[in-house]
């Protein structure tokens, strides 16, 4: 039995994973951004052990909920799966000033990951449309540029590769990976998203806990339980440095070597 900490499994793919794990025999912890929600998921996947409780658009809400998480015990899998779409209108500025689907697809990943006690293997969410995503870090909260929902998406999921990779190369003793779970429809992906919605969840699943040799590496990316390439950017070691500098510049929170 494996101990799991899901981001983001209140509703949608969040929810799915977790229920497979805790219908596996695994010890599953959930996160929703409201107590009324921690109840609703609590409810909806019996057998889960508790649910923390914390808006990850925060940056004091999120180390609130790595607080919360360590509090409990070190996990053996964190799975990074909370994320907001590019169908929200505007940059939606959250309290610390900062574009909505840059501090929860991009920033509370990083908190999260730098303050939660260590576990074995690291599981980022990402998505198919980071290959199609601009690598610059100079202007990443869209200060200069004009606003572009679907662009500061796509960027926000080649963020978290690019962290997944860069975790893997500073932490060689955590299994760390990124993974598309296609486009499915979830309320994020949207009725008509034409992809396999039972095998969405698996490969986070398969990460998390799996003994087989293909899920026991680190710095690769996923789709569907099988290796696919991911944007060149990722692997950039100069890339890698300037997205963890610039996280650690506007969280205040450090990234621990």
């Amino acid at each position: 039995m494996a101990s799991i900490f899901v981001t983001g499994s209140a509703d949608g793919l969040g929810q799915m994973a977790a229920r497979l794990l805790v219908d596996a025999g695994h010890r599953v912890v959930l996160h929703a951004r409201s107590a009324e929600r921690a109840a609703e998921a609590l409810s909806a996947v019996a057998g889960a052990e508790a649910a923390v409780i914390g808006d990850l658009s925060s940056i004091r809400s999120t180390c609130e909920v790595a607080e919360q998480v360590n509090r409990l015990g070190v996990f053996d899998a964190v799975i990074h799966n909370a994320g907001i779409g590019y169908r929200e209108r505007g940059r939606g500025d959250t309290v610390d000033g900062l574009p909505a689907v840059f501090a929860v697809n991009t920033l509370a990943p990083y908190i999260l990951t730098a303050r939660i006690d260590k576990p074995r293997r690291l599981v980022y969410v990402s998505s198919g449309m980071h290959r199609g995503a601009d690598a610059d870090m100079t202007d990443l909260t869209w200060s200069e540029r004009r606003w572009n929902g679907s662009s500061a998406y796509a960027e926000s999921k080649l963020h978290d590769v690019i962290l997944a990779f860069a975790v893997a190369r500073l932490w060689p003793d955590v299994l760390s990976n990124a993974l598309e779970p296609g486009w499915v429809a979830t309320k994020m992906g949207g009725p008509g998203a034409p992809d396999d919605m039972d095998a969405a969840p698996r490969t986070q699943v398969w990460l998390a806990t799996s003994g087989e040799p293909a899920a026991l590496v680190s710095g690769q990316y996923f789709y569907h339980v099988q290796r696919r390439a991911a944007h060149p950017a990722a692997s950039d070691l100069a890339i890698q440095q300037q997205l963890l500098a610039a996280c650690a510049r506007l969280s205040g929170v450090t990234f621990p070597a």
